[in-house]
């Protein structure tokens, strides 16, 4: 169980590519399961202490295994972790156009996989002892800022276009459908779904399908770690039949087949679940 959650607020000048930071503390004296729900996202866990396993159930080589720091990329199903012993470290919940230009490299290569930080890029690791020798959390969160600021500073862009795409996706809650993207941007269909796919790990309908998962999702988990629905407030206690409505589901039913792809559970279990994870919601 935990037994610590720290948040902690990026420098102002992060706050575009990262909404918040969690400290965490640990301790499985048992094996601790959990389901991480799917995300159009990349987490960064940098952990030290007790390793983990993360478990992709459709094919078990794009997991890691016995690892404490790790990029998890996009995924479009949950997965599932386990732990056990005493462990701690820092989770960052990255947009895909954040991480592509951090990682340097395109989000196909992560897409539903789970990669250790030292087999991803050495400074990750370096990062990550860096955070371990730290005394506190400020200092953790200190470090932080300034390694991700000076990545960035050093960085690639991202193409405008792609940028634009991703950003009228997000801000629409996934309501826009991809021909509408591909008519604002000035690409076509199939040339807009092919870049889309390889820069930022998924294509744009299943973005879409999860970036309104997310809002709904964290509706009913507004204690896990992430940004907030967009532009509205956070309500528990909503019905399952409003809230598919307010988040662009057909029906209740629609919402309930989302929820079990995407979670593997209803959204009535995910209400009751109360723990931190690597999922923002």
């Amino acid at each position: 169980m935990l037994t610590e959650v720290v948040v902690g607020r990026p420098d102002p000048r992060l706050r575009p590519y990262v909404d918040r930071y969690l400290g965490y503390r640990e301790h499985a004296p048992r094996p601790l399961v959990r389901h991480e729900a799917a995300g159009a996202f990349v987490v960064l866990i940098l952990g030290w202490g007790a390793p983990l396993d993360v478990i992709d159930r459709r094919a078990a080589a794009r997991g890691a295994h016995g690892v404490n720091a790790f990029v998890a990329g996009p995924f479009d199903a949950y997965c599932t972790t386990r732990t056990v012993g005493v462990g701690a470290g820092v989770q960052v919940l990255l947009t895909p156009p954040a991480a592509r230009r951090l990682f340097g490299l395109p989000l196909g290569e992560l897409a539903n996989r789970a990669v250790p930080v030292d087999r991803l890029d050495r400074w990750l690791a370096r990062l990550r002892d860096d955070l371990a020798a730290a005394p506190d959390w400020p200092g953790r969160f200190a470090r932080l800022d300034a390694a991700l600021a000076g990545r960035l500073a050093a960085a690639g862009t991202v193409d405008r276009r792609l940028l634009r795409a991703w950003r009228l996706l997000a801000g629409s809650g996934g309501a826009v459908g991809i021909g509408a993207l591909a008519d604002e941007v000035g690409w076509s269909r199939r040339h807009l779904a092919t870049v889309f796919r390889r820069e930022f790990g998924l294509p744009p309908k299943t973005v879409g399908r999860l970036v309104r998962f997310q809002r709904a999702y964290t509706t009913v988990n507004p204690e896990l770690a992430g940004p907030p629905p967009e532009g509205g407030t956070v309500d528990r206690d909503v019905g399952w039949a409003e809230l598919a409505a307010r988040c662009g589901y057909y029906d209740q039913s629609h919402l309930i087949r989302e929820f079990r792809e995407f979670a593997g559970v209803t959204p009535a279990v995910s209400a009751h679940q109360r723990s931190y994870s690597s999922n923002p919601g």
